[in-house]
């Protein structure tokens, strides 16, 4: 950075650390308050904030140019050719909340916000998510931008490797998001104009006995239709089955979609305040040609995963180029 004549001032580093000090709702002063009490050093933020403000200029001033995309690209990721499109790489944190502990829910949600590793957010998966990827630590496989909720994709495409969503607010629950990778695809990424999918509600919420029959059950249906015979006898609001443009989805439901291939299952989410257990089921999906995101959305992601790679090999010549001693 010296090398490449950056100079950082006091005031780049203040405002570095009320942007960081924001994800938490706090004062820049009242942060490094927090800091201090739970032994770090205010001066050891000022150098964290210090070093990451000039290696992004650093790497912005030697590759910004060769990091923006054509208009072709932007296209290609829009799916409005047939050479391209854009996926991201996703962890997820999904925790339920009743309206008991809802405030405990959220301060735990706040906490999980500021995490600074994927080791962390890893370990906050396995620990509080209730998704079926706790299991894996959270992650997510690669997923179609355009699979994701309309509102979510914003959120998402803003983010670069590694940095985690502010907590979003579900119907019963609270997701946040790392973004671990993101790619521009050949091929293009499918948009929808319609949903199908199915709802049945099972009493009895999360607890182990609940949880045990659907797993039964998501041995014994291959389809919707088979949702029909084993709702047979029970109340009709026992089964929904939707059809929707993706944009009249609740969020929550539209989240867990997104994950599933056709005849798939999700048993995330509940329902009436935690009472009901939804074993959520992916029908179908009917193509569209409508665009799933801004072009300037776009055009910001594909930017900051260039950057993104640029820097990691920057780094890694670095490394390489270096004698290191450990003692």
């Amino acid at each position: 950075m010296r090398q490449a004549e950056i100079v950082v001032t006091d005031e780049d580093i203040v405002a570095g650390i009320e942007e960081f000090a924001k994800r938490a709702n706090l004062s820049g002063e009242d942060f490094l308050k927090a800091l201090k009490e739970g032994g770090v050093e205010p001066e050891t933020m000022r150098d964290f904030s210090k070093v990451g403000i000039g290696w992004r200029e650093l790497i912005r001033g030697k590759y910004l140019s060769r990091s923006r995309p054509t208009e072709a690209d932007i296209d290609r990721a829009l799916g409005r050719s047939d050479t391209g499109g854009v996926r991201v790489l996703l962890s997820e944190v999904i925790i339920p909340f009743t309206p008991e502990n809802i405030e405990q829910v959220e301060a735990l949600a706040e906490q999980i916000s500021l995490l600074d590793s994927t080791d962390a957010f890893s370990q906050a998966a396995s620990q509080y998510s209730a998704t079926d990827t706790r299991t894996r630590g959270g992650q997510m496989d690669w997923i179609p931008i355009s699979n994701l909720p309309e509102a979510i994709r914003p959120v998402i495409l803003a983010l670069s490797p590694g940095d985690i969503t502010a907590p979003i607010a579900l119907p019963n629950a609270v997701a946040l998001f790392q973004m671990r990778g993101i790619q521009e695809i050949r091929g293009g990424s499918p948009r929808y104009s319609e949903i199908d999918y199915a709802v049945y509600n099972m009493a009895g919420g999360r607890s182990p006995e609940t949880l045990a029959r659907a797993a039964t059950l998501a041995t014994k249906v291959d389809a919707c239709d088979d949702l029909y015979g084993v709702a047979k006898g029970q109340p009709a609001t026992v089964l929904q089955r939707e059809q929707r443009k993706p944009g009249e989805i609740p969020r929550d439901i539209a989240l867990e979609l997104a994950k599933l291939d056709e005849g798939e299952i999700s048993t995330t989410l509940t329902g009436s305040n935690g009472q009901n257990l939804l074993f959520i089921m992916l029908c179908g999906r009917t193509n569209a040609l409508s665009e799933s995101a801004t072009r300037e959305d776009i055009a910001i992601a594909l930017s900051q995963q260039r950057l993104s790679n640029y820097s990691n090999s920057e780094l890694e010549q670095l490394r390489a180029d270096s004698v290191i001693i450990e003692r």
